[in-house]
């Protein structure tokens, strides 16, 4: 695509822009009418499919990034950095360092240095197994123990922006269990309620764990919080508009809610028009003893700013995700 400048308003850089949450976050961005975009991504695995229709100005690989931004500083409004490995099981932990850690590192110094606005993305997988709660309050980031090498990446950037004193600065977001269309691509670390549906459509039936902790959980009873991408993208631009530009800090993406499996796997059955069939399986041994039985976000800080926003029901967000968009076999 040839670079020119085409609109009047200043650039927004989107990292990790044909994947799920970044492509996401270009459709409700264009539905705002904003089209002054740079995407930062690589189009491998079929990710190209998920920005097609979508407005920008230009696509720019990783590699190439820093390169294309020199010249450009008083031309760039904001940076969402949503590109990473998200892989929890990626056992490659120089690259993990390198791509989540040191890259974000260098773009958040760029942007600072040049008075731009400067959104990340943490994660829940900070929190680790949850033993030390789901607060976003910056002064306890030092009790959190992330339980892989991902959740570790996260964790050592936000400890480096609160020692550098800049997350008054910057936004930092800790997504939770975000599912919804244009996560095709994602194979293993796709959501449940995708892999589900294949399930459901070619088995009628899914499995669910057996809880490892009866005393305080049924099968299928165990928690998580999940937030549908649609709702999850409109809280991170909401970040970026004008009223918000002078707020700084970490802030849970999240329902706020905790929503057991069978309760998910149900609003699935139901959004299939299928009879509702669950069988429930031994857990692996080498998931037992980091597997999360609770997950549920602190919203109170974003609610504060955002007093208004309502979160979609998993009802139904699972029935406009698998009716309108896996079953027609549509991104967003």
């Amino acid at each position: 695509m040839k670079q020119s400048k085409i609109f009047k308003d200043q650039i927004i850089i989107v990292t990790g822009a044909s994947g799920f949450i970044g492509s996401c976050t270009i459709r409700h961005l264009n539905d705002l009418g904003y089209f002054n975009l740079v995407l930062v991504d690589d189009l491998k695995n079929d990710k190209w499919k998920n920005l097609v229709g979508k407005k920008f100005l230009d696509l720019v690989f990783k590699e190439d990034l820093f390169d294309f931004l020199k010249g450009k500083e008083t031309q760039i409004e904001a940076i969402i950095h949503l590109g990473a490995c998200s892989s929890t099981i990626c056992r490659d932990s120089n690259y993990l360092f390198e791509n989540n850690f040191r890259f974000t590192q260098k773009l958040s110094e760029y942007a600072l240095e040049n008075d731009q606005r400067f959104i990340y993305a943490s994660s829940a997988a900070t929190y680790g197994d949850g033993k030390q709660g789901f607060s976003d309050d910056e002064n306890l980031l030092e009790n959190l123990r992330p339980i892989n090498m991902y959740g570790y990446s996260k964790h050592l950037f936000d400890l480096w922006a609160k020692e550098q004193k800049i997350l008054d600065r910057i936004v930092g977001l800790k997504y939770f269990n975000v599912f919804g269309p244009n996560e095709n691509h994602k194979n293993e670390m796709s959501s449940m309620i995708y892999k589900m549906t294949n399930k459901i459509l070619k088995d009628g039936k899914i499995s669910l764990f057996k809880s490892n902790d009866p005393k305080n959980y049924k099968d299928g009873e165990q928690k998580r919080d999940f937030i549908y991408v649609k709702d999850a993208v409109k809280m991170t631009c909401h970040l970026i508009q004008d009223a918000f530009k002078d707020i700084g800090g970490i802030f849970n993406i999240g329902s706020g809610r905790a929503t057991t499996w069978n309760e998910l796997a149900i609003a699935l059955f139901n959004a299939l028009n299928k009879e509702v069939k669950i069988e429930y399986i031994d857990m692996p041994k080498e998931l037992d003893k980091q597997y999360q039985n609770f997950t549920q976000a602190d919203m109170t800080k974003f609610q504060k700013f955002y007093k208004e926003f309502e979160i979609t029901s998993i009802k139904d967000s699972v029935k406009d995700y698998v009716q309108n968009y896996l079953l027609k076999d549509k991104r967003w």
